[in-house]
């Protein structure tokens, strides 16, 4: 994709300032953008790089300032960060698949359905019953389970498996061996202290534009449906248990942990690591330092939780600043309590 820095304008509704005609074909950072390039300026710490940088063009925004001349030309826009996505996007576009074969190497089943101007790589198999929606790209060896449903302009990265009766909505993205649909842990004791696995007979319902991590794991309800909500964004390495549900909108680093039949609201923020007890509920707008433990529910929305178990931000934040200075506050304690045993002693000695 090749374009000059007045159709970049139009696009993000902006302004240039400089060459309209500079032509560019590839996103770079500030820092290492060569001729030809495009860059962006949106933290103030690098805008030095504004003057020494070989992009062709910098997107910047409309107020800014140059303090000394600049090489690319500027596109100024009211939102850095938004306009850069939306370029992003229209890159990343231009780099996928055509969107309209069907590789010889794939096994789609007879029974499959498969919509319009969908791109099937090799070593893909569709199982029966499966269905497709239009304009999808599954990239090659991703497996798609007996009666299983793809929604629109959904993408599966190499390795993603999607198993049988589970629903992935309209413009979700699943990246590399992400799992969907594995069986939830579910053991039932026995007498003898052996374990008996109990049929996990539900599915994952994934709704529209989520996005899934590269091996992330989300296991089937044993009765019902794991909910992944819409507009939810999954990281890498996540784990989601079975009957558990994950709120609209709501955002989880790598490494999280969801027990079973857990409900998190929606527009939470969780840093990687948390860990979630089962059968809890989490109130909307939660947001969770990376590392925390959550044992039990939230209830209050937009909370700032931190520490395991987790308690409030900035009470554990102070109670950190005490902890730090316990060996300090050990020996102090020591010598008032010698103190006073010296005290006490004179009394009875008096």
């Amino acid at each position: 994709m090749k374009v000059t820095a007045a159709y970049l304008a139009k696009l993000l509704d902006g302004a240039v300032d400089g060459d309209p005609e500079a032509m560019v074909s590839r996103p770079a950072r500030i820092e290492e953008a060569q001729e030809g390039d495009f860059a962006f300026l949106d933290n103030p710490r690098y805008e030095s790089y504004a003057y020494s940088t070989n992009a062709s063009v910098l997107l910047v925004h409309r107020s800014f300032q140059p303090i000394h001349p600049v090489k690319p030309a500027l596109i100024r826009v009211d939102d850095v960060r938004s306009a850069l996505a939306l370029l992003l996007q229209q890159f990343d576009m231009a780099n996928q698949s055509d969107g309209s074969a069907i590789s010889e190497e794939a096994h789609v089943h007879a029974s499959a359905t498969i919509g319009l101007g969908v791109s099937i790589g090799a070593f893909v198999v569709v199982e029966e019953g499966a269905v497709i929606g239009n304009n999808c790209v599954i990239y090659p060896q991703v497996y798609i389970g007996r009666n299983a449903r793809i929604g629109d302009n959904v993408r599966l990265y190499p390795g993603v498996r999607v198993h049988f009766d589970c629903v992935v909505g309209n413009n979700c993205v699943l990246h590399a061996n992400a799992v969907i649909g594995a069986d939830g842990f579910g053991f039932a004791p026995q007498e003898d202290k052996s374990w008996k696995k109990v049929p996990q007979v539900g599915n994952v319902v994934l709704e529209e534009d989520v996005e899934i991590g590269a091996c992330t794991c989300i296991d089937r309800a044993a009765i019902g449906s794991t909910l992944i909500r819409k507009g939810a964004k999954l990281d890498n390495l996540i784990h989601v248990a079975h009957n558990a549900e994950v709120g609209a909108n709501t955002v989880m680093a790598a490494q999280v942990g969801v027990a079973g039949s857990t409900r998190i609201g929606e527009s939470c923020q969780i840093g990687g690591q948390v860990g979630f007890a089962g059968h809890i509920s989490i109130a909307d707008g939660v947001r969770i330092q990376a590392q925390s433990g959550l044992a039990s529910s939230v209830t209050e929305q937009n909370a700032a939780l931190f520490g395991s178990p987790a308690i409030g931000y900035k009470d554990f934040i102070r109670a950190h600043v005490v902890f730090k200075q316990l060996p300090e506050l050990q020996k102090k304690v020591a010598e008032l309590e010698k103190i006073l045993k010296g005290l006490k002693n004179n009394e009875h000695t008096g």
